[in-house]
């Protein structure tokens, strides 16, 4: 069975690492795999803690645009990243400029309400990296008020706070006061 198996096959990414010698000690370098994914370690380990990463995550260039950054002058590229394409600088990590690329769909962003908590902001309906639909202030990081269910107009009873969200269950419909600290529950309409 084991003569069916073309062993070149799994030795081939070996050849490719070609045993280049640790800088820091002058030792082996060896594949090793921690919980973030595969490095290279020195093979003097505890000895020598050099490690390198195999794979670089600032996300790789898809394209190059032929644009000059705003901020720095460099041409701006296409880069696929772990949330997604998005238009960055060619001079990463000195220069941090980056764009959505679709700049037409963050302007039309549907603003619902203006934030109970800060009152300068507006609340956006945003989506997670898991695609998962929430509602957060546009002046965030200044303010960090979030929502995980659609906000409805209207006016705690107990509170006062100024802002519901909207409860479906089994029971029907009621409507929750959106500050995380009463979380009153009523079933009456959103006007009160």
């Amino acid at each position: 069975m084991s003569s069916k198996i073309d062993h070149t096959l799994f030795s081939a990414h070996e050849h490719a690492l070609e045993r280049e010698p640790c800088p820091k000690c002058g030792g082996e370098l060896v594949l090793k795999h921690g919980k973030h994914g595969p490095f290279l370690g020195c093979g003097h380990y505890p000895a020598c803690d050099y490690i390198k990463a195999l794979h670089h995550n600032d996300g790789h260039i898809v394209k190059e645009l032929g644009v000059a950054c705003p901020e720095c002058g460099q041409e701006l590229v296409l880069r696929q990243g772990r949330y997604g394409m998005f238009v960055g600088c060619s001079a990463y990590p000195q220069c941090h400029h980056i764009e959505s690329i679709n700049p037409v769909e963050a302007r039309d962003q549907k603003v619902l309400f203006a934030c109970p908590e800060c009152g300068k902001g507006h609340l956006l309906e945003r989506k997670n990296r898991f695609g998962k639909t929430f509602y957060a202030c546009d002046q965030f990081p200044k303010c960090k008020f979030a929502l995980n269910q659609a906000p409805v107009k209207g006016r705690c009873e107990q509170c006062g706070f100024a802002l519901l969200v909207e409860k479906k269950s089994a029971h029907g419909v009621k409507y929750q006061c959106a500050d995380r600290k009463c979380q009153h529950v009523q079933s009456s309409g959103t006007e009160s």
